[in-house]
């Protein structure tokens, strides 16, 4: 068996590939990115890799496919599972045919996200099992068991990982990949069309499914528990690391290490009766914290944790919050530095954006409470000096839509940003209704070319393309406008955008000039394609 070294979300990646799996699907999001990256890298021709114009349309596509009887991965950061919640629901009702495996990579401390929700708490909506690997080899071995209790159960499966396992490296132990066999395709349309009287009996079943799941996850030998001393731990998925490291071989302590969901009942329950207190470390929510405490805690013993504040209820775990828990000193190490000036993040020298920031705020000189909205993307950097371009974002497509309800309450001017592929993401269908209503505000669309925040995926649409769509969805052709961001073209592209602005009605201002890595990757493809020649 080999080893390399490998991120959690490359393990995960590999391990779905060899498990044989006939497709993966994704819509780019950090911290999940390098798990569809490393499939599609690694893929042999049997394995179909294509970006998806969002994480809904993605996990219906792996849906699809579970349907037609080959393994399937999907995987999305922890906000795309929002996109994604109605087929995922609707999923755990309908089962899987092949192997299903969902992959959901949270972000705690907000690295790059707008918000620190905890998929578990989803998992556990659905009613469907959650993996929670603690390290790399889990991430390889928790996946491809995965796969394989997902075609048992005949069930969705979540696994879900942390920015800090999905994006650190360790040695992974592979072992021999299973050749894509698959399984017969869905045969009764009872299970897969969730009219009223078919979803009432498969939620039954699901229901039936729980007692199960609980007793597999009793036995799993990803979940480990020692019994020692009177203070107890229980440690979920990557907290583990944390936990062992801040207590060592301390004998004082008993540990419960959880990696999968429902919880071990049995061995919580065995845990608490030998301790006199316990301490809950997740990463996340207080999920498991709330659940064992629920309304009046657990008589006669101390549950502690984020809920009960010994742990913050935010940001990253760290093994010297582990310790001040539990009244340990804290690990001695280099002080931090000091003095140093900061670094904000800011928009690349050269990006496209820069200059249609310009041009944007340029032509609402004079303006005194122009209504600015704006998306997520790389772009939300306008919100910065020496912009001040962007005063909301909050979600995939939000700028459009609520541009169009600043409108409806009587806003004016108002301007919204999103770039091409959060248009096509969702954007679109926001748009349509501005359309349908002839909203007075101006749609400015920063096409660049390319998925540039998560490392340069394909867009969708771009160029001529997105003018089309744009045409296709009813935008009038006299109020669709193209302009080049360059700064040779400042004086003009103001004029075309104060007028745009000016504007009683939609507008939408394209403005297409491709990203600067992208430009940089094109040439050095073409060059080493030069080369080769």
């Amino acid at each position: 068996m080999s080893m390399e070294m490998l991120l959690g979300d490359e393990a995960v990646g590999l391990a779905a590939l060899h498990s044989g799996i006939g497709g993966a699907f994704s819509y780019p999001g950090t911290p999940a990115t390098e798990i569809f990256e490393t499939i599609q890298a690694r893929k042999g021709k049997d394995v179909s890799t294509i970006w998806s114009a969002n994480e809904k349309v993605a996990y219906e596509e792996a849906l699809g496919m579970s349907f037609a009887g080959k393994r399937a991965i999907v995987s999305m950061k922890h906000v795309g599972l929002n996109v994604a919640m109605d087929p995922f629901m609707s999923s755990a009702l309908t089962g899987a045919r092949g192997g299903l495996v969902l992959a959901v990579a949270d972000d705690p401390g907000m690295h790059s996200s707008q918000n620190e929700q905890d998929s578990r708490c989803l998992g556990d909506f659905a009613q469907i099992p959650v993996f929670e690997p603690s390290n790399q080899q889990e991430c390889y071995d928790m996946t491809r068991e995965a796969f394989a209790m997902s075609e048992r159960w005949a069930l969705p499966i979540m696994i879900r990982l942390v920015t800090r396992l999905a994006h650190s490296r360790a040695a992974v132990r592979m072992r021999p990949a299973e050749h894509a066999k698959g399984v017969d395709r869905a045969i009764d349309w009872h299970e897969w069309t969730l009219l009223p009287p078919n979803a009432r009996q498969r939620y039954r079943r699901l229901i039936d499914m729980q007692s199960t799941l609980h007793e597999y996850s009793e036995h799993s030998a990803f979940n480990a528990i020692e019994l020692r001393g009177p203070k107890g731990i229980i440690a979920c998925g990557l907290a583990h690391n944390y936990v062992r490291e801040a207590i060592e071989d301390d004998a004082r302590y008993s540990l419960l290490k959880i990696t999968t969901y429902p919880p071990p009942i049995r061995q919580i329950r065995e845990l608490i009766s030998h301790c006199d207190e316990v301490l809950v470390v997740e990463e996340g929510y207080p999920f498991l914290e709330r659940q064992l405490v629920g309304l009046l805690g657990v008589h006669g013993k101390l549950i502690r944790g984020k809920r009960s504040g010994a742990l913050p209820p935010d940001g990253e775990m760290t093994t010297d919050k582990v310790r001040t828990a539990l009244g340990l000193p804290l690990a001695s190490g280099q002080p931090a530095a000091t003095g140093l000036p900061a670094r904000p993040p800011r928009l690349c020298d050269g990006c496209p954006h820069c200059d249609t920031f310009r041009a944007m705020m340029s032509a609402l000189e004079g303006v005194q409470t122009p209504f600015l909205m704006s998306d997520i993307g790389c772009y939300t950097l306008g919100a910065l000096p020496p912009y001040n371009a962007v005063q909301t974002c909050v979600d995939m497509g939000a700028s459009i839509s609520m541009a169009h309800g600043a409108v409806r309450a009587g806003a004016r001017p108002v301007v919204c940003t999103i770039g091409d592929s959060t248009f096509t993401h969702s954007g679109m269908t926001a748009l349509i209704g501005a359309i349908r209503e002839n909203a007075d505000m101006t749609v400015m669309i920063l096409d660049n070319g390319t998925v540039a925040m998560t490392g340069g995926q394909t867009a969708l649409a771009t160029g001529e393309s997105m003018i089309q769509l744009l045409l296709g969805l009813g935008v009038p052709r006299e109020h669709l406008i193209e302009i080049d961001p360059m700064p040779k073209h400042h004086e003009k592209n103001v004029e075309l955008v104060r007028k745009e602005i000016d504007h009683r009605g939609l507008s939408v201002i394209v403005a297409c000039r491709p990203c600067i890595h992208t430009v940089r990757k094109v040439k050095k493809e073409a060059a080493a394609a030069a080369t080769a020649e």
